[in-house]
C-alpha cells in the first residue's frame, strides 16, 4: 500500500501525489507505447481479499492477451507473502515483493497498477499511480471524502493515463442491455428504480480468515460480541505492518488490528453498506439512466442485528431524486436474506431484476403501466406464487445473444471481460467502460448518504460548484 504521513497530507491537498512527486516525474518518462503483441505487465497494489480476485482476472486474461503480474505491493508481510504465492501459482514466476508503493512504482516497466486497499485510501493511492505515469484498475468506491474525489479526478483527467473503476458492471451484457431497453422507451419515462440487496450475516468481519474461527460458531447475535471482537488474537501484529502509513493522513490513534483489517465497518475509514453496494447501485442506476449526479439524497438505518463494535450501520435506506425527474431508493439489511432484486418502473411498463447486486435475470413486462391505473380495478389478480404478469402483460425475460443464460447470480466480481477491456483501451490508449467520471458520480452519491445517514438530514447537490449543501439548488 502507498500512504502518506501528516506531512505528505499538505502537499496532496495542494495538488501533489505525496512523497512521489519527485519520483513519478522520472517514472513517466519511461511509459511504454503498447502494441497489441506487447506483455503488459501489471502490479498489485494492496494484497487483501479483493487483490486476490485481481490476481485471478490478470490470469483469465493471460489466456487471451500477453499480460502478467510482476509485482505485489503492501505494508503487510503475511497479505504480501500470500498474494506472491498465489501470482507464482498461477502465472509460474515470483513476483517482486515491496512494502512500500512508491518503491514499487518506481519501477519503469510496470504498465498498470490494480488497486484493492482499504476503501479511503483509493482515491490518493490513484493520484501516486497516475502520477509515476501508470495506467490504474481502482476499486470502488472511488473516493469516499468530496475533496479527494475532485483532486483525483483532476490528476487523471489530465494525464494521459488510462484509469478503470472497478465497477464491472459496466462491462456486463445484461446491465447494458437494460439500459439500450431504457433508452428505447419500451416502458416509457421511468418514475422509480428501487433496489434491494440483502444478506443475513455479520458483513465485513474477519472471522475465518483472521482467526480460524467458523461463522456458523457466531450464529448467536446475543452473545457479548465485544468482549469476543477484542479478546480473540489476530494475525496482524503492529510489528509486521506499517500503522502510521495505513492511516493514510487519518488522525492518529493506538494500532487496532480489527480497524486495520475491517475497516468497512468504521466510519471514519468506509461507510460500509453505502460505499461497499450502494457504489454499484447508484451506478447501475447512472448507467441505466444516462445520469450523472444527484439532485437531492437522504438516508436512514441503523445498528440492529449486529452489536458487536461497529460503527456503521447493519441496515440502511437511501432516496436519491435526479435531475431527470426520478425516485431511486436503495435498501440493505444484514438480518435477512430475503429475495433481493432491482426494479425499473415506467409509465409504460417494468424491468424486473432477480437476484442481488450483478444478478443477471431481468424480465421487462408492460405491468404497472398506464392502463393499469389502479391494482384493484385494472391490475392483474394473482391467486399463487411464484408471481408471474399476465399474457395481456406481454412478460419477456431478457436474454443476450452470445451471453451466459441470465440467473440470479450473475457472473461475479471477478469479470474478466472488465479487466479485458482496460487491457484494451490501454493498448489503444482510449477511455475504458468505467471511467473516473463515472467513479466520481458514485462517489457524490455514496458521500452524500453517508453525511445524510450520520447527520439526520436530507441533502443536495450543486452541480457547478460541485458542493453538498443544505438546502435545495
Amino acid at each position: 500500500m502507498r500512504e502518506t504521513d501528516e506531512i505528505d497530507r499538505r502537499t496532496f491537498l495542494k495538488g501533489a501525489g505525496g512523497m512521489l512527486m519527485a519520483s513519478s516525474m522520472d517514472a513517466r518518462s519511461y511509459v511504454r507505447i503498447l502494441g497489441a503483441n506487447d506483455r503488459i505487465r501489471l502490479a498489485q497494489l494492496g494484497c487483501g481479499d479483493r487483490s486476490e480476485g485481481h490476481v485471478h482476472m490478470a490470469h483469465l486474461a493471460s489466456k487471451q492477451m500477453p499480460v502478467e503480474t510482476v509485482a505485489v505491493c503492501d505494508l503487510w508481510s503475511l497479505a504480501r507473502d500470500r498474494r506472491a504465492a498465489q501470482v507464482k501459482k498461477v502465472f509460474g514466476t515470483e513476483p517482486q515483493q515491496f512494502k512500500y508503493s512508491e518503491e514499487m512504482l518506481a519501477r519503469k516497466d510496470i504498465d498498470g497498477v490494480m488497486i484493492a486497499t482499504a476503501d479511503f485510501q483509493h482515491a490518493k493511492l490513484c493520484i501516486d499511480v497516475v502520477q509515476a505515469g501508470k495506467d490504474c484498475y481502482v476499486e470502488k468506491p472511488f473516493a469516499n471524502v468530496l475533496v479527494e474525489a475532485k483532486q483525483a479526478r483532476d490528476v487523471v483527467r489530465a494525464s494521459k493515463q488510462v484509469v478503470q473503476m472497478g465497477t464491472q458492471h459496466r462491462s456486463e451484457p445484461y446491465p447494458l442491455a437494460v439500459r439500450d431497453i431504457v433508452r428505447s422507451g419500451k416502458i416509457g419515462k421511468v418514475v422509480h428504480i428501487e433496489q434491494e440487496w440483502n444478506v443475513n450475516e455479520e458483513r465485513w468481519r474477519f472471522v475465518g480468515v483472521d482467526t480460524g474461527i467458523s461463522p456458523a460458531m457466531l450464529q448467536d447475535a446475543n452473545m457479548e460480541w465485544k468482549g469476543w471482537l477484542y479478546g480473540r488474537k489476530s494475525q496482524l501484529r503492529e510489528e509486521d505492518t506499517d500503522w502510521k502509513r495505513w492511516l493514510l493522513g487519518k488522525p492518529d490513534r493506538p494500532f487496532d488490528p480489527h480497524v486495520y483489517l475491517e475497516f468497512r465497518l468504521y466510519k471514519e475509514f468506509s461507510s460500509g453498506i453505502f460505499d461497499q453496494w450502494l457504489s454499484h447501485g447508484s451506478d447501475l442506476v447512472h448507467l441505466w439512466m444516462d445520469e450523472a449526479y444527484p439532485a437531492s439524497v437522504v438516508a436512514n438505518g441503523g445498528i440492529f442485528i449486529w452489536n458487536d463494535g461497529r460503527e456503521n450501520p447493519d441496515t440502511c435506506v437511501t432516496a436519491v431524486t435526479y435531475p431527470k425527474g426520478f425516485l431511486y431508493t436503495y435498501k440493505t439489511t444484514f438480518g435477512n436474506s430475503y429475495r433481493s432484486f432491482s426494479r425499473l418502473q415506467g409509465r409504460d411498463g417494468t424491468i424486473e431484476n432477480f437476484g442481488g447486486e450483478g444478478a443477471s435475470l431481468f424480465i421487462t413486462s408492460r405491468e404497472g403501466s398506464r392502463q393499469e391505473y389502479d391494482p384493484v380495478e385494472s391490475g392483474p389478480v394473482y391467486t399463487k406464487v411464484p408471481l408471474e404478469s399476465p399474457s395481456r402483460d406481454g412478460q419477456v425475460t431478457v436474454h443476450v445473444p452470445g451471453a451466459a443464460p441470465p440467473d440470479s447470480l450473475g457472473p461475479g466480481d471477478d469479470n474478466v471481460e472488465h479487466l479485458m477491456n482496460w487491457l484494451r483501451a490501454m493498448q489503444a490508449r482510449k477511455e475504458p467502460n468505467a471511467t473516473v467520471d463515472h467513479g466520481f458520480s458514485h462517489s457524490v452519491v455514496c458521500i452524500m448518504a453517508a453525511q445524510s445517514y450520520l447527520n439526520g438530514t436530507r441533502l443536495y447537490w450543486d452541480p457547478k460548484r460541485e458542493e453538498i449543501t443544505n438546502q435545495p439548488v
